[in-house]
Protein backbone atom coordinates (compact mmCIF):
# COMPACT_ATOMS: atom_id res chain seq x y z
CA UNK A 1 0.00 0.00 0.00
CA UNK A 2 1.10 3.58 -0.64
CA UNK A 3 1.39 6.05 2.23
CA UNK A 4 -1.60 8.08 1.05
CA UNK A 5 -3.70 4.90 1.31
CA UNK A 6 -2.85 4.73 5.01
CA UNK A 7 -3.67 8.44 5.36
CA UNK A 8 -7.08 7.79 3.78
CA UNK A 9 -7.69 4.89 6.19
CA UNK A 10 -7.02 7.17 9.21
CA UNK A 11 -9.20 9.88 7.63
CA UNK A 12 -12.06 7.34 7.39
CA UNK A 13 -11.49 6.44 11.05
CA UNK A 14 -12.23 10.07 11.91
CA UNK A 15 -15.28 10.05 9.65
CA UNK A 16 -16.68 7.03 11.52
CA UNK A 17 -16.52 9.02 14.77
CA UNK A 18 -18.47 11.76 13.01
CA UNK A 19 -21.25 9.33 12.07
CA UNK A 20 -21.37 8.20 15.69
CA UNK A 21 -22.84 11.44 17.09
CA UNK A 22 -25.98 11.15 14.92
CA UNK A 23 -26.80 7.70 16.33
CA UNK A 24 -26.08 8.94 19.86
CA UNK A 25 -28.64 11.75 19.39
CA UNK A 26 -31.18 9.30 17.96
CA UNK A 27 -30.66 6.95 20.92
CA UNK A 28 -31.15 9.82 23.41
CA UNK A 29 -34.29 10.89 21.53
CA UNK A 30 -35.58 7.31 21.90
CA UNK A 31 -35.33 7.68 25.68
CA UNK A 32 -32.06 5.91 26.53
CA UNK A 33 -29.77 7.41 29.16
CA UNK A 34 -26.05 8.03 28.80
CA UNK A 35 -25.09 4.91 30.76
CA UNK A 36 -27.08 2.63 28.42
CA UNK A 37 -25.95 4.38 25.25
CA UNK A 38 -22.27 4.43 26.22
CA UNK A 39 -22.39 0.88 27.57
CA UNK A 40 -24.18 -0.34 24.44
CA UNK A 41 -21.57 1.25 22.18
CA UNK A 42 -18.60 -0.35 23.93
CA UNK A 43 -20.32 -3.71 24.53
CA UNK A 44 -21.30 -4.21 20.89
CA UNK A 45 -17.94 -2.87 19.71
CA UNK A 46 -16.22 -5.42 21.97
CA UNK A 47 -18.42 -8.32 20.79
CA UNK A 48 -18.20 -7.45 17.07
CA UNK A 49 -14.41 -7.09 17.05
CA UNK A 50 -13.91 -10.42 18.81
CA UNK A 51 -16.34 -12.08 16.37
CA UNK A 52 -14.14 -10.73 13.55
CA UNK A 53 -11.06 -12.20 15.27
CA UNK A 54 -12.64 -15.67 15.09
CA UNK A 55 -12.55 -15.51 11.27
CA UNK A 56 -8.97 -14.29 10.94
CA UNK A 57 -5.61 -15.98 11.14
CA UNK A 58 -4.56 -16.36 14.76
CA UNK A 59 -1.32 -15.09 16.22
CA UNK A 60 -0.10 -15.97 19.68
CA UNK A 61 0.76 -12.97 21.81
CA UNK A 62 2.83 -12.84 24.96
CA UNK A 63 1.14 -11.83 28.19
CA UNK A 64 3.03 -8.52 28.14
CA UNK A 65 1.84 -7.74 24.58
CA UNK A 66 -1.75 -8.53 25.54
CA UNK A 67 -1.68 -6.42 28.70
CA UNK A 68 -0.04 -3.50 26.86
CA UNK A 69 -2.75 -3.45 24.20
CA UNK A 70 -5.61 -3.76 26.70
CA UNK A 71 -4.14 -0.88 28.73
CA UNK A 72 -3.74 1.13 25.49
CA UNK A 73 -7.52 0.83 25.10
CA UNK A 74 -8.13 2.58 28.44
CA UNK A 75 -7.88 6.11 26.88
CA UNK A 76 -10.38 4.87 24.26
CA UNK A 77 -12.94 4.34 27.03
CA UNK A 78 -11.92 7.41 29.03
CA UNK A 79 -12.56 9.74 26.08
CA UNK A 80 -16.28 8.97 26.09
CA UNK A 81 -16.49 9.26 29.88
CA UNK A 82 -14.64 12.61 30.03
CA UNK A 83 -16.62 14.02 27.10
CA UNK A 84 -19.90 13.11 28.80
CA UNK A 85 -18.74 14.85 31.99
CA UNK A 86 -17.83 17.96 29.97
CA UNK A 87 -21.36 18.05 28.54
CA UNK A 88 -22.77 18.25 32.07
CA UNK A 89 -21.65 21.89 32.41
CA UNK A 90 -20.75 22.98 28.85
CA UNK A 91 -23.05 23.24 25.85
CA UNK A 92 -22.35 20.87 22.95
CA UNK A 93 -20.62 23.55 20.84
CA UNK A 94 -18.06 24.41 23.50
CA UNK A 95 -17.53 20.75 24.41
CA UNK A 96 -16.63 19.80 20.84
CA UNK A 97 -14.22 22.76 20.56
CA UNK A 98 -12.46 21.55 23.72
CA UNK A 99 -12.36 17.99 22.33
CA UNK A 100 -10.85 19.37 19.12
CA UNK A 101 -7.74 20.43 21.03
CA UNK A 102 -6.54 16.88 20.36
CA UNK A 103 -5.13 18.13 17.03
CA UNK A 104 -2.27 20.03 18.70
CA UNK A 105 -1.92 17.66 21.67
CA UNK A 106 -1.27 14.81 19.21
CA UNK A 107 1.50 16.80 17.51
CA UNK A 108 2.96 17.60 20.94
CA UNK A 109 2.99 13.91 21.96
CA UNK A 110 4.76 12.98 18.73
CA UNK A 111 7.34 15.75 19.35
CA UNK A 112 7.98 14.69 22.96
CA UNK A 113 8.07 10.91 22.54
CA UNK A 114 9.19 10.44 18.92
CA UNK A 115 11.31 13.61 18.61
CA UNK A 116 9.38 14.66 15.50
CA UNK A 117 9.18 18.44 15.59
CA UNK A 118 6.03 19.81 13.87
CA UNK A 119 6.78 21.23 10.43
CA UNK A 120 5.55 24.66 9.34
CA UNK A 121 2.97 22.94 7.11
CA UNK A 122 1.66 20.95 10.07
CA UNK A 123 1.45 24.05 12.30
CA UNK A 124 -0.51 25.91 9.59
CA UNK A 125 -2.87 22.92 9.33
CA UNK A 126 -3.41 22.85 13.10
CA UNK A 127 -4.22 26.59 13.10
CA UNK A 128 -6.73 26.08 10.25
CA UNK A 129 -8.35 23.14 12.07
CA UNK A 130 -8.78 25.07 15.33
CA UNK A 131 -10.19 28.09 13.49
CA UNK A 132 -12.50 25.88 11.45
CA UNK A 133 -13.69 24.01 14.55
CA UNK A 134 -14.83 27.26 16.19
CA UNK A 135 -16.83 28.20 13.09
CA UNK A 136 -18.23 24.69 12.51
CA UNK A 137 -19.30 24.41 16.17
CA UNK A 138 -21.14 27.74 15.80
CA UNK A 139 -19.21 29.35 18.68
CA UNK A 140 -18.88 32.85 17.25
CA UNK A 141 -22.59 33.40 16.54
CA UNK A 142 -23.74 32.54 20.08
CA UNK A 143 -24.50 35.46 22.39
CA UNK A 144 -23.54 33.75 25.64
CA UNK A 145 -21.30 30.77 26.26
CA UNK A 146 -21.52 29.37 29.80
CA UNK A 147 -17.89 28.49 30.54
CA UNK A 148 -17.09 26.60 33.75
CA UNK A 149 -13.70 25.47 34.99
CA UNK A 150 -15.08 21.97 35.66
CA UNK A 151 -16.41 21.63 32.11
CA UNK A 152 -13.19 23.07 30.67
CA UNK A 153 -11.14 20.56 32.68
CA UNK A 154 -13.28 17.60 31.56
CA UNK A 155 -13.13 18.84 27.95
CA UNK A 156 -9.33 19.06 28.01
CA UNK A 157 -9.13 15.61 29.65
CA UNK A 158 -11.29 14.23 26.81
CA UNK A 159 -8.98 15.84 24.24
CA UNK A 160 -5.90 14.48 26.04
CA UNK A 161 -7.24 10.92 26.33
CA UNK A 162 -8.32 10.94 22.67
CA UNK A 163 -4.82 12.11 21.67
CA UNK A 164 -3.30 9.38 23.86
CA UNK A 165 -5.48 6.73 22.19
CA UNK A 166 -4.46 7.89 18.71
CA UNK A 167 -0.78 8.03 19.75
CA UNK A 168 -0.87 4.54 21.31
CA UNK A 169 -2.69 3.12 18.25
CA UNK A 170 0.33 3.98 16.16
CA UNK A 171 3.03 3.19 18.73
CA UNK A 172 2.01 -0.02 20.50
CA UNK A 173 1.72 -3.49 18.98
CA UNK A 174 2.85 -2.64 15.45
CA UNK A 175 3.58 -6.33 14.85
CA UNK A 176 0.08 -7.46 15.94
CA UNK A 177 -2.55 -8.12 13.23
CA UNK A 178 -4.89 -5.07 13.07
CA UNK A 179 -8.11 -6.98 13.85
CA UNK A 180 -6.63 -8.67 16.93
CA UNK A 181 -5.06 -5.38 18.00
CA UNK A 182 -8.36 -3.51 17.67
CA UNK A 183 -10.16 -6.26 19.63
CA UNK A 184 -7.73 -5.85 22.53
CA UNK A 185 -8.04 -2.03 22.36
CA UNK A 186 -11.84 -2.42 22.44
CA UNK A 187 -11.51 -4.72 25.44
CA UNK A 188 -9.60 -2.05 27.36
CA UNK A 189 -12.15 0.58 26.39
CA UNK A 190 -15.12 -1.58 27.37
CA UNK A 191 -13.64 -2.55 30.75
CA UNK A 192 -12.97 1.14 31.52
CA UNK A 193 -16.51 2.20 30.62
CA UNK A 194 -18.13 -0.66 32.55
CA UNK A 195 -16.23 0.31 35.70
CA UNK A 196 -17.69 3.84 35.50
CA UNK A 197 -21.05 2.91 33.95
CA UNK A 198 -21.98 -0.61 35.17
CA UNK A 199 -24.00 -2.26 32.34
CA UNK A 200 -27.31 -2.52 34.21
CA UNK A 201 -29.16 -2.70 30.86
CA UNK A 202 -27.85 -6.25 30.43
CA UNK A 203 -30.15 -7.37 33.26
CA UNK A 204 -33.28 -5.71 31.81
CA UNK A 205 -34.38 -7.77 28.79
CA UNK A 206 -36.72 -5.11 27.38
CA UNK A 207 -34.09 -2.36 27.50
CA UNK A 208 -31.43 -4.68 26.10
CA UNK A 209 -33.59 -5.69 23.12
CA UNK A 210 -34.55 -2.07 22.42
CA UNK A 211 -30.95 -0.82 22.54
CA UNK A 212 -29.70 -3.47 20.07
CA UNK A 213 -30.26 -1.42 16.82
CA UNK A 214 -28.56 1.64 18.33
CA UNK A 215 -25.88 -0.48 20.02
CA UNK A 216 -24.98 -2.20 16.74
CA UNK A 217 -24.65 1.13 14.90
CA UNK A 218 -22.70 2.70 17.76
CA UNK A 219 -20.58 -0.43 18.13
CA UNK A 220 -19.64 -0.44 14.43
CA UNK A 221 -18.89 3.29 14.08
CA UNK A 222 -17.56 3.85 17.60
CA UNK A 223 -16.14 0.52 18.74
CA UNK A 224 -15.07 -1.45 15.65
CA UNK A 225 -14.01 0.90 12.85
CA UNK A 226 -11.90 3.53 14.71
CA UNK A 227 -9.56 1.06 16.51
CA UNK A 228 -9.31 -1.12 13.40
CA UNK A 229 -8.64 1.72 10.94
CA UNK A 230 -6.18 3.40 13.32
CA UNK A 231 -4.41 0.08 13.91
CA UNK A 232 -3.91 -0.24 10.14
CA UNK A 233 -3.04 3.34 9.25
CA UNK A 234 -1.59 5.10 12.29
CA UNK A 235 1.76 3.21 12.46
CA UNK A 236 2.48 4.45 8.91
CA UNK A 237 1.33 8.09 9.12
CA UNK A 238 2.35 8.87 12.72
CA UNK A 239 0.21 10.35 15.47
CA UNK A 240 0.98 13.97 14.52
CA UNK A 241 -0.52 13.73 11.05
CA UNK A 242 -2.97 11.11 12.35
CA UNK A 243 -4.66 13.59 14.69
CA UNK A 244 -5.00 16.08 11.83
CA UNK A 245 -6.58 13.42 9.61
CA UNK A 246 -8.91 12.41 12.46
CA UNK A 247 -10.36 15.94 12.47
CA UNK A 248 -12.53 14.70 9.57
CA UNK A 249 -14.90 13.86 12.44
CA UNK A 250 -16.37 17.37 12.71
CA UNK A 251 -17.26 17.90 9.01
CA UNK A 252 -19.08 14.55 9.10
CA UNK A 253 -20.90 15.55 12.32
CA UNK A 254 -22.16 18.75 10.64
CA UNK A 255 -23.14 16.98 7.40
CA UNK A 256 -24.96 14.13 9.16
CA UNK A 257 -26.78 16.58 11.45
CA UNK A 258 -28.05 18.39 8.37
CA UNK A 259 -28.93 15.37 6.21
CA UNK A 260 -30.20 12.87 8.80
CA UNK A 261 -31.39 14.93 11.77
CA UNK A 262 -32.64 17.86 9.69
CA UNK A 263 -30.78 20.42 11.80
CA UNK A 264 -30.35 23.89 10.31
CA UNK A 265 -26.66 24.56 9.62
CA UNK A 266 -25.74 28.22 8.99
CA UNK A 267 -23.17 29.41 6.44
CA UNK A 268 -20.37 30.13 8.98
CA UNK A 269 -20.60 26.47 10.04
CA UNK A 270 -20.24 25.30 6.44
CA UNK A 271 -17.32 27.71 6.07
CA UNK A 272 -15.76 26.06 9.15
CA UNK A 273 -16.19 22.66 7.50
CA UNK A 274 -14.42 23.93 4.36
CA UNK A 275 -11.56 25.38 6.47
CA UNK A 276 -11.14 22.06 8.34
CA UNK A 277 -11.01 20.12 5.07
CA UNK A 278 -8.52 22.71 3.79
CA UNK A 279 -6.35 22.11 6.85
CA UNK A 280 -6.43 18.35 6.22
CA UNK A 281 -5.51 18.83 2.54
CA UNK A 282 -2.71 21.25 3.51
CA UNK A 283 -1.23 18.70 5.93
CA UNK A 284 -1.09 16.12 3.15
CA UNK A 285 0.68 18.30 0.55
CA UNK A 286 4.17 17.34 1.74
CA UNK A 287 2.97 13.91 2.90
CA UNK A 288 2.05 12.93 -0.70
CA UNK A 289 5.65 13.49 -1.77
CA UNK A 290 6.94 10.80 0.59
CA UNK A 291 8.02 7.48 -0.91
CA UNK A 292 5.54 4.61 -0.94
CA UNK A 293 5.21 2.39 2.12
CA UNK A 294 4.89 -1.37 2.40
Amino acid sequence: MKLWHYALIVFLGGCSYGVLSTFVKLAYAAGFNVSTVTGGQYLFGFVLTWLAVLFTKKKRLTRIQTVKLILSGVPFGLTGIFYYQALQTLNASLAIVFLFQFVWIGALLEWVFHKKKPTRTKLVSIALLLMGSMLAANILSQESLPLSWQGSLWGMLAASSFSAFIFLSGSIGKEVPPILKSALLSTGGALTVFIVFPPAFLFNLNVFVEIIPYGLALGIFGGVLPPLLYSIGMPHVGSGLGTILTSSELPVVITMSSLVLGEVINWPQWLGVIIILGGIVNSNISFRRWPSGG
